[in-house]
């Protein structure tokens, strides 16, 4: 039988409950995407955010997903918070019965960047920094066998990104399913290193002076760190090819080489040949996949068609060549 999910009316008595608040308390239903409950709370000097993991993702498509990813996102949290405490929240509570964990608010002046890059606030630096940051991670992965024997099951990973964004796009085009297939063994068995599993503009927040801080930590788990790369890299192709604007194009594009070089100048393990296609079929998941992105047009996710399947198809596309 599933939990009956927190809301603005039960919230504070449970957070009371838990020795976490005391006292009047403020609540706000909070953005939380497609797969958590996310509630802010306010209560004397204590600012919080509260997380709870849903049973179904809230997507057209029939998507469930394990809840005990929250207790996955709690650990990693916790782990990766001590490595780059200024880039990660800072955990106060996990309850693994209710899948629920509670951390420090962040500065209410942070943006997310997801929508700066939406809104033509495009900076490069920005990308750079998120390299650096997405390396010391990867490298402390592959230093640390206890890290990577603790996040060695991977199912959350399957549910969560192979079948939906891989699976996915390979049942639909025929043509690209042998690559496809190739690219799913890639990150499947070639385990080295702890990786976010989610690492999206969607879940990086920009404060005031331009500090990078990463959320959602739900999916990590010790695979292949082409992955990260991939993913955060696909969403910038993505926005890329939606806009028209000849300024914007170009800062996207120096955005995401910033951050491809900045990855590979800080970190041990070298970027994967086959990074440009797995770009690729993450990006043309985000059209014919069970998660689409909501902010292309037709036009544009006709260009994204065009130029993804052209890469997969292409053995000798580069990064840069993504981005052309």
């Amino acid at each position: 039988m599933e939990k009956e999910l927190l809301d603005e009316t039960t919230v504070v008595a449970y957070l009371t409950g838990r020795g976490i608040i005391s006292g009047l308390a403020e609540v706000e239903e909070l953005t939380g995407g497609v797969s958590n409950v996310v509630l802010g709370v306010k209560s004397g000097e204590k600012d919080l955010v509260l997380k709870q993991a849903l049973p179904q993702l809230k997507v057209a498509a029939v998507w469930k997903a394990d809840q005990r990813r929250a207790i996955v996102e709690a650990n990693a949290m916790k782990l990766l918070h001590s490595i780059t405490p200024e880039n990660v929240p800072d955990l106060i509570d996990l309850d693994p019965e209710e899948f629920t964990l509670t951390m420090d608010r962040l500065p209410r002046e942070c943006t997310v960047w997801k929508t700066d890059l939406l809104e033509g606030v495009i900076k490069p630096n920005v990308g750079k920094d998120l390299g650096r940051i997405l390396a010391i991670w990867h490298n402390f992965g592959a230093s640390s066998k206890e890290s990577l024997d603790a996040y060695m099951e991977d199912s959350l990973f399957d549910q969560l990104r192979v079948t939906p964004f891989y699976r996915a796009v390979a049942k639909v085009n025929p043509t690209l399913d042998a690559r496809i297939q190739e690219l799913i063994g890639e990150i499947t068995t070639i385990k080295v290193t702890l990786v976010h599993g989610d690492f999206s503009p969607k879940n990086i927040m920009i404060t005031g002076t331009d500090k990078p801080i990463v959320l959602d930590f739900e999916v990590m788990h010790t695979g292949n760190p082409v992955f990260d790369l991939g993913f955060v890299s696909a969403h910038l192709l993505c926005k890329y090819l939606r806009t028209e604007n000849s300024t914007q194009r170009e800062l996207l594009r120096e955005t995401a080489i910033s951050f491809i070089n900045s990855y590979a100048q800080t970190c041990n393990i070298d970027v994967a040949k086959s990074l440009p296609h797995h770009v690729a079929v993450i990006a043309l998941a985000r059209v014919e996949g069970v998660s689409p992105v909501n902010y292309l047009d037709e036009a544009a996710k006709a260009r994204v068609q065009s130029v993804t399947k052209a890469a997969l198809a292409n053995p000798a596309i580069t990064f840069e060549g993504l981005f052309a």
